[in-house]
């Protein structure tokens, strides 16, 4: 494992943790993006999770007219079939690996380990668990889209085949259109792998209905392990 891990907020259970949820955060934010909402999912009191919500590292992004920002990958257009960075996708794909190995030091199992993200970071986290070569109690991507579409069918892990996955999307979004959700969700059905698809009536964001669903889902995940 790296020494050179991501820098990240720790948010702790009482207790020794049992669980984590390894949450990636969208274009230009950082991880305290994500860190209010913990309190609103609901999850159940039995549950002693730990959440890591990592620091993108700092690239120049070609759509913000190469301003520097946190990202996960470049973008270069505003489209569904934008070219894709792929070489920095697999660069910070490995890096969550990582922490899921960081996690997996601490005596808390890969498949007790979540992973979840919005929009850069749903992508993110939808590329790097379902490539995942062992098994996670769950993968969520909201807001997002599936990336380096080519080589899913060859790189989906049988490990994850069967991970649970939950994809949500605004129906107004104006950045990532609801069709790469729609997309998403298609190709993860075709490929056998479980998949929830939700839509709510907001644009780029998230929604208290969302977070609920979100916290339902996370506490399937986890008692099923």
């Amino acid at each position: 494992m790296t020494t050179s891990l991501l820098p990240a907020v720790l948010l702790e259970p009482p207790g020794k943790a049992t669980h984590s949820v390894i949450w990636l955060h969208g274009l230009g934010a950082d991880g305290n993006d994500f860190v209010p909402i913990v309190p609103e999912l609901g999850l159940h009191p039995s549950l002693r999770v730990r959440f890591v919500f990592p620091h993108a590292p700092i690239q120049p992004v070609t759509l913000n007219g190469g301003m520097r920002m946190r990202a996960w990958y470049d973008i270069t257009e505003l489209n569904l079939k934008r070219t894709t960075d792929e070489p920095t996708i697999r660069a910070n794909a490995k890096r969550v690996r990582d922490l899921i190995a960081r996690e997996q030091a601490e005596g808390i199992p890969s498949h007790r380990i979540a992973l979840a993200g919005f929009s850069q970071g749903g992508a993110l986290a939808l590329f790097t668990g379902l490539r995942h070569p062992d098994r996670l109690a769950g993968i969520l991507g909201l807001s997002c889209y599936l990336l380096c579409a080519d080589s899913f069918d060859t790189e989906l892990s049988p490990a994850n085949r069967a991970t649970p996955v939950f994809l949500a999307h605004g129906s107004r979004d104006p950045v990532v259109p609801v069709a790469g959700g729609e997309q998403a969700h298609a190709r993860l059905k075709n490929a056998g792998v479980p998949v929830e698809y939700a839509v709510f009536p907001m644009q780029h964001e998230v929604c208290w209905d969302e977070i609920r669903a979100i916290g339902a889902f996370l506490n399937r995940c986890f008692e099923a392990v």
